[in-house]
């Protein structure tokens, strides 16, 4: 098992080795004036500039389903390894992965990942905006990946689809978790289809997780405390992170990971999907129920 987080100082001494590969998986989800988020790729920026070395993951094209209603949505496997493969993701391989802005780009791809079954991958803490603090070089040079064969077998159990969680709502022993901004869990805003949240879920913003002056990750042992007030690391209970698009819900994944909980499975529809069907319920105001 590879770390599940390293410093840009870790990464800067180990650019060199052979079997390491460097991904920047970054997407842009530009605040909409009028209408609905359109996502963007990222590639144009990592052609601007990225950590020397590095390769992009276009989780809107290679790595998501083309077929799909909503973006990012997971690929078939076959899908996936090919891509991977591809970028040089596979045996042999160690990956580590950032993003350009807050991390869950990041982190989704580490999800993404460990769902193909493939372990040996961590999140580069901070990213690049953490690198470029610590004075190290980008660049515009774009590398040659070196392909290798990727044969993980997936993991059903770390994802969740829409008929999944409808269908076990009433479940105790689950805790469904919505990561995002108290005012939409509450349903204040309107930045899906619908206003509120999914019956039962409680609200851990993601965003609170991060130390807004160093986008790095909180002390872990704070957010160890926190989760274990939300009862999520609570033996016998099961964990289901979701947020707009199946993003940022695996930044709490991570985070849980990091305290000890690796087994949290993500909702990849998540309030896109569900607020998209009028059939299913939601919640407004603070009450998870």
């Amino acid at each position: 098992m590879a770390p599940l987080s390293v410093s840009v100082r870790w990464l800067n001494e180990h650019l060199a080795d052979e079997d390491l590969v460097v991904v920047d998986a970054t997407n842009h989800l530009p605040v909409p004036t009028d209408g609905p988020y359109v996502p963007e790729s990222g590639a144009q920026t990592y052609r601007a500039e990225h950590i020397p070395g590095a390769l992009f993951a276009d989780l809107l094209g290679d790595f998501a389903d083309p077929a799909a209603a909503e973006p990012w949505t997971a690929p078939d496997h076959e899908r996936f390894a090919a891509a991977a493969g591809t970028l040089g993701i596979g045996d042999g391989a160690r990956v580590v992965v950032y993003d350009q802005h807050d991390g869950f780009w990041a982190t989704r791809f580490w999800w993404h990942l460990r769902y193909e079954g493939f372990d040996s991958v961590t999140i580069l803490d901070g990213g690049l905006p953490a690198w470029k603090a610590a004075g190290f070089e980008v660049t515009d040079v774009v590398p040659e990946p070196t392909p290798r064969t990727f044969t993980g077998t997936r993991r059903p159990e770390l994802i969740r689809s829409t008929e999944e969680i409808a269908a076990n709502l009433e479940d105790e022993g689950t805790i469904l978790v919505n990561v995002l901004d108290e005012a939409t869990y509450r349903g204040e805003v309107d930045t899906y289809a619908r206003r509120g949240h999914i019956p039962g879920s409680i609200n851990l913003p993601v965003f609170t997780l991060r130390d807004p002056e160093t986008g790095t990750l909180r002390p872990l042992e704070e957010l160890r405390e926190e989760f274990e007030k939300a009862g999520l690391l609570d033996e016998g209970t099961r964990v289901v992170t979701y947020c707009g698009g199946g993003i940022a819900a695996t930044g709490v994944a991570h985070a849980l990971a990091l305290a000890g909980r690796d087994d949290v499975a993500v909702y990849d529809g998540s309030m896109t999907a569900w607020a998209g069907n009028p059939d299913l319920p939601l919640v407004i105001g603070d009450s998870p129920r």
